[in-house]
């Protein structure tokens, strides 16, 4: 549920989050056109699962007056998880469907993957799910409260690359220093890539990063496949292409 400027309680959104200018993001955007199936899922389920915010400049963009009540939006409080590049829902939906105990709020700019996730929500009867069409990092830095995440998942970000590209990678300082904020005490962020230089690219920034602990536990500071993590075809792919799959986890510090 979108909060006015009447209807905000302090704690919402952090009070003095920066506006953020981005300039360079870490996705492309493709078409928006959907096909009969995704648009009849857009129809049927829009309503239920999808949080419209105010956007800024960009179709993707969060407006930086933009707040969520999330325990308004899913009508409880539990603990609240963020997926950041949700796709087609591969991975959102089993999973969510899997801790009907948590809150997951997803974040994915491409429509049709969208439309494509909530028919299946809705089909599989999977309520604790919503999901935000719009630029994670920017809705990290302005829907969320401080503390108020206990884990974040990014699994299979784009690894961009080509040199010139890496300013684009989603997992930077600036990155690991906004999920710090965001993630309560305790709290895990759980990463997966099939590259090998993007996983030693988040193993260099994160490891680095005040206030994150590596916890990985299968030796040499990478994680033991995070059990929830259903085996996607988009994984496959990478596997069946001989591509390893490198699985991270780090722990919020005190």
């Amino acid at each position: 549920m979108a909060l006015s400027d009447a209807d905000r309680t302090p704690g919402t959104r952090h009070p003095r989050a920066e506006r953020v200018h981005r300039d360079v993001v870490s996705f492309v955007r493709r078409s928006s056109r959907m096909n009969t199936s995704q648009q009849r899922n857009w129809d049927a389920w829009h309503d239920r699962y999808v949080v419209e915010v105010p956007r800024g400049e960009r179709h993707t963009s969060v407006h930086p007056d933009a707040a969520i009540d999330w325990v308004a939006e899913f009508g409880r409080e539990r603990p609240l998880v963020v997926e950041i590049g949700s796709g087609t829902g591969d991975s959102l939906v089993p999973m969510a469907a899997a801790r009907p105990d948590h809150d997951v709020v997803a974040f994915e700019v491409f429509q049709p993957a969208v439309a494509s996730t909530i028919g299946r929500l809705g089909r599989e009867g999977v309520d604790n799910v919503r999901i935000v069409l719009g630029d994670a990092v920017e809705g990290l830095t302005y829907l969320f409260a401080p503390g108020s995440v206990s884990e974040i998942w990014v699994f299979f970000p784009d690894p961009w690359h080509k040199t010139r590209h890496h300013k684009r990678r989603l997992v930077s300082d600036e990155f690991a220093a906004l999920a710090h904020r965001v993630v309560a005490p305790g709290g895990v962020l759980r990463l997966a890539t099939d590259w090998d230089d993007y996983a030693e690219w988040m193993r260099e920034v994160l490891d680095a990063a005040p206030g994150w602990a590596n916890v990985g536990d299968a030796g040499d500071g990478w994680a033991t496949r995070f059990p929830d993590r259903p085996l996607t075809k988009y994984e496959q792919r990478g596997l069946d292409a001989d591509r390893r799959v490198r699985d991270l986890a780090y722990r919020r510090l005190p």
